[in-house]
Order: C-alpha cells, then structure tokens, then sequence
C-alpha cells in the first residue's frame, strides 16, 4: 500500500495555506527525505516558491536539514502530533494492554484509527517469530482489508459505512472481500459478535482478529488486534483476548462498562 499521491503540477489559486501544506504532504515513507528540487516537484510548486516555504518551515522547525542538504520531517512536528488525543496519549493509555496481548499470544499486535476510508496504524508491537505484516506505525490500510478497518467500520455512522461500500474496493489477495453486499454483511457479523476476522485479506497466510475500542462517551475511537499466521488459526481462542485487551484501554479511556455504546 502506497501513500496517498501528492500532486506533480501546479494548481492556479492555490492559498497560501495549501501551498505550505503541499510541501509537507511531499513527505511519507518511501520520501522521507527529499532534495529541494524533489519537494518542488512532489508539491506541485515552483522552486522559488519551494525555496521560500521550505525555509520557513525549516525556520520554526517543521523539516531539518541534513550535512547533505536534504529535508527531513522536523521533531517541532512530533511535539505538536503528540497533543493529538488519538495519537501519544491514545498510545500511552493503550500500551499497558497491548503489551499484556502480545504477552498473551506473542503475535503481532496493533492499534489503529480511522481517517476517512484508511486506518492509520498508531501503535504496534512485533513478535520475534511472528507472521510478517506490511505495516508500519503511521501507515494506512482500506478499512475494508484489514480487522482493524473492519471493527471501525462496522461502528462507524450508516452514511459513512454506505458510502464506503459504495466506493471501488481494492483486492490485495483472492480472498479479500470486495462485494458490497458481502462486506454489509461482514459488518453486521462485527456488530453482533463484537469481533472482526479479516481472513488473508492483505497477506495469504495471516488472520487478524480485532476489537473496537470505545471513549468516554462510547463512541468507537480505535481498534486493537493480533496477527497469526494462517496455518496457526486461533480465532475461538484469541477472540476473549483481543476483547479483553480492547476493554481495557476502553476503561483507561474513560468508558464504564453499562455506560453508553455508541457507533
């Protein structure tokens, strides 16, 4: 799964406020670092332009500059991300149980959230011997393909889980569920058993079971799971310990058990 493209020409009108945001939207994992000309060219600017954005960012300390002159992510980006109530404190509240998870199965965990029609991956913990995963913390996956998508999904609002449905779903191997039908139907099979199975949706030869994660208000915030490999299926006998770590970092987020559960 690639980032989600940056533009490579350059829009007339553009605010001054896109133009800047274009620069850093240059960034994801396969560039993290860029020459100036690389960021003119991904953002969609002129290189006076780039030149004069990128300095200024570099000025409050959004991008660093290398002994090679290329541009990197700044750390003043790390302190303002932080302050993100799904990002550090969601993975601070959350760790405690995801450890005891992976303790509990030594697989791999994680705990995702959604933004727009992706789950982002905000934590994850590997096991030495466990089943490779293409993910990585700040990645995204299709809600659709991954059990971490599925239990948000299937929480989410109807006009949002319609429209996704209504979208085109990508196949990354002959068993993810591209039919709307289908997927409704998956969804309601998530909603009543509080669990969601994606069954070799992203790799043949991984299962991921997964398990909503409420706030204080019951609404459906995130989302934890563990990865086994396909030959290995455990879902009867991990279902109780995904829902019991998911139940966890509910409670630390504020949910009471016999509170509200919302979507």
């Amino acid at each position: 799964m690639t980032a989600r493209s940056v533009t490579g020409s350059s829009v007339p009108g553009r605010s001054a406020t896109d133009r800047l945001l274009s620069v850093l939207a240059a960034f994801d994992h396969e560039h993290a670092a860029l020459c100036l000309t690389d960021i003119s060219r991904r953002a969609g600017l002129t290189l006076t332009t780039a030149h004069r954005l990128v300095g200024a960012l570099t000025a409050w300390g959004a991008l660093e500059r290398d002994g090679s002159g290329r541009y990197h992510v700044g750390l003043r980006l790390w302190e303002v991300a932080a302050l993100a109530p799904r990002g550090l404190g969601l993975r601070q509240v959350a760790l405690p149980h995801l450890e005891d998870l992976y303790e509990a199965t030594h697989e791999n965990v994680q705990l995702a959230v959604r933004d727009g029609g992706e789950v982002v991956y905000v934590e994850w913990l590997s096991g030495r011997s466990a089943v490779g995963v293409h993910i990585r913390v700040g990645g995204r996956w299709p809600l659709h393909a991954t059990g971490v998508g599925l239990a948000l999904l299937a929480h989410g609002t109807p006009e949002v889980q319609e429209a996704y449905c209504a979208g085109p779903l990508a196949a990354f191997t002959p068993y993810t569920v591209t039919d709307p039908v289908r997927l409704r139907g998956v969804l309601a099979e998530v909603r009543r058993t509080g669990v969601a199975v994606s069954d070799r949706q992203v790799t043949e030869d991984a299962i991921s079971v997964a398990a909503p994660v409420r706030g204080p208000d019951g609404t459906v915030t995130a989302a934890v799971s563990v990865v086994v490999p396909h030959d290995a299926v455990r879902v009867p006998a991990l279902s109780p310990a995904v829902r019991l770590a998911a139940r966890g970092i509910s409670r630390g987020l504020g949910w009471r058990p016999g509170g509200p559960s919302r979507p």
